[in-house]
Order: structure tokens, then C-alpha cells, then sequence
């Protein structure tokens, strides 16, 4: 038995056509699995299906928004006649917002309140709420996985980021607790767990890390400087994990949150 086969796994990815959620959504359809790409963009959604179908047929989308309950349960309710079952949920939606930082020569007390509320909804309510509506569908069959996306920031002090790292740590205990709820009301075959990507250069922070000439700002110095490995993630580096979280292979595993980050959680500074 190949505990890491996907081929027969239907495994739904938010954020779907984002940099992390793209790229896993590639790998994924490369190892056969079937993948169900969620969006609240249609043009971006439909661009991004038809890019997939160039490496895989098995691979479909659905326009729904992960803070809205109703495009939530209308997708989940299409996606439950067409295949029965939805073995793995991976909510790789979220991002940030500039008034929820507190930027150079600003303090706590000049956050903007409404930004912070925004990053909190979707990167806390864009994970609660489908896990709760996708996750309904998968204990009717007492059989599914969650994966959420964590961050270096959920469990220290990463300056300014201040919205994203109270979302984030919120995450964490939100993995754990749904893991323990969904066990013991619904068996053995429920799990939820997590990764913690540590630093890798998207779209959204290229910007804070990275110079026009390509040269580390000092923030990236900083963070290179505490990472023991030394230089920044590659987003494809995530997939193993993500693997073997939605594989067999980790069918007694529950609760955790993996760390992906060259060691950067493990370093001390001295």
C-alpha cells in the first residue's frame, strides 16, 4: 500500500490563486489528485483552471468568498453531488492590510481599527468558516482533513505586523481545538492540522524584503540573519508537508502545527 498515494483524494484549496495556494494546487495535480480551486475572483479562478488543465484534467473551480457562509455552503452543496466526498480542505486564503501594520516611525496606537478588524476576517473568519462548512460535509462520511496556514508570527513578536500575527496566533489554537472537537465527536478519520511557513518572498511583501536591484532591505537582512539556513523559503517547499498531511500517511497525526522556515523558529539569536 502507497500511504502517499493522492490519486484518488479530492482536495479543495482557498486562496487558490494565490502564489502558496497556487503552487500547491500545481503539485498537487501533479501527484494526481483531484482539485477543487476556490475563488472570490471569477477571471483570476477561470484563468487559473485553464492554466491547470495544461497539467491535469482533474482539476475544476468554484467563485465563492471564505468569509461568506452562504457562497461557502452553495460551492460545498455543488462540490457534494458531483463527487461525494471532500477528503481534504486546505485554507491557504488570507493576506494583510497597511493600516493593520505599524509602519516606520508610527506606534500601536496609529493602527487603524477597521483595517485590523478586515485582516482578522480573513485571515481568521476566511479559515473558521470554511473549515465549519466544508467540514460538515466531510464528517457525514466521519472522514476528512483540514490544513490551515500558520505563520512565524503566530507565536513571537514579528515587528509591525501586528493584525496578521493576532490572526495568525488565533490559528494555531483554532487547529488544535478543532482537531480535539472533531476526533471525539466524529472518530479517528477527522483531522486538522497546520503549517507555519516561515519567510518566502510573494507578491505581498516582496516590497518589505527586497530592494529594485534585488538586494535585501534591512528587514530581509534581519530575518536572513535569523534563519540558521540562511536564505529565504521557496514556495514549493511547502508541498511535502502538505502531502503528507493530506495523505494516509499521516492518519494519526492531529493537532499539530508544522513548522517549514530554515530553522528560524528554532533559532535563538545568540
Amino acid at each position: 500500500m502507497n500511504l502517499f498515494n493522492l490519486e484518488d483524494k479530492t482536495i479543495l484549496i482557498t486562496g487558490a490563486c494565490g502564489v502558496l495556494g497556487g503552487g500547491i494546487a500545481k503539485y498537487l495535480l501533479e501527484n494526481n489528485a483531484t482539485v477543487i480551486l476556490l475563488h472570490y475572483k471569477t477571471e483570476a479562478l477561470n484563468n487559473t483552471v485553464a492554466d491547470f488543465k495544461k497539467i491535469s484534467d482533474k482539476v475544476e473551480g468554484y467563485v465563492c468568498n471564505v468569509v461568506e457562509e452562504k457562497s461557502l455552503q452553495d460551492a460545498a452543496s455543488k462540490i457534494m453531488a458531483k463527487y461525494g466526498k471532500i477528503d481534504a480542505l486546505i485554507n491557504a486564503a488570507g493576506g494583510n492590510k497597511p493600516g493593520a501594520t505599524v509602519a516606520p516611525g508610527q506606534s500601536v496606537f496609529d493602527v487603524d481599527i477597521e483595517q485590523f478588524k478586515q485582516v482578522i476576517d480573513l485571515n481568521l473568519f476566511g479559515s473558521i468558516i470554511p473549515s465549519l462548512v466544508f467540514g460538515k460535509e466531510m464528517a457525514k462520511n466521519k472522514k476528512g482533513t483540514i490544513i490551515n496556514l500558520s505563520s512565524m508570527a503566530a507565536d513571537r513578536v514579528i515587528t509591525r505586523v501586528m493584525g496578521y500575527s493576532a490572526s495568525k496566533a488565533a490559528i494555531d489554537n483554532f487547529t488544535k481545538w478543532m482537531s480535539v472537537e472533531l476526533a471525539q465527536k466524529y472518530g479517528e478519520g477527522m483531522r486538522v492540522n497546520a503549517v507555519a511557513p516561515g519567510f518566502f518572498i510573494g507578491n505581498q511583501n516582496r516590497a518589505l524584503l527586497t530592494n529594485e536591484d534585488g538586494s535585501y532591505t534591512d528587514r530581509g537582512n534581519t530575518i536572513i540573519r535569523n534563519t540558521p539556513m540562511g536564505r529565504f523559503g521557496d514556495a514549493d517547499e511547502l508541498n511535502g508537508a502538505i502531502h503528507y498531511l493530506c495523505s494516509e500517511a499521516s492518519k494519526f497525526v492531529t493537532g499539530i502545527v508544522v513548522p517549514i522556515d530554515g530553522g528560524f523558529s528554532a533559532y535563538s539569536g545568540v
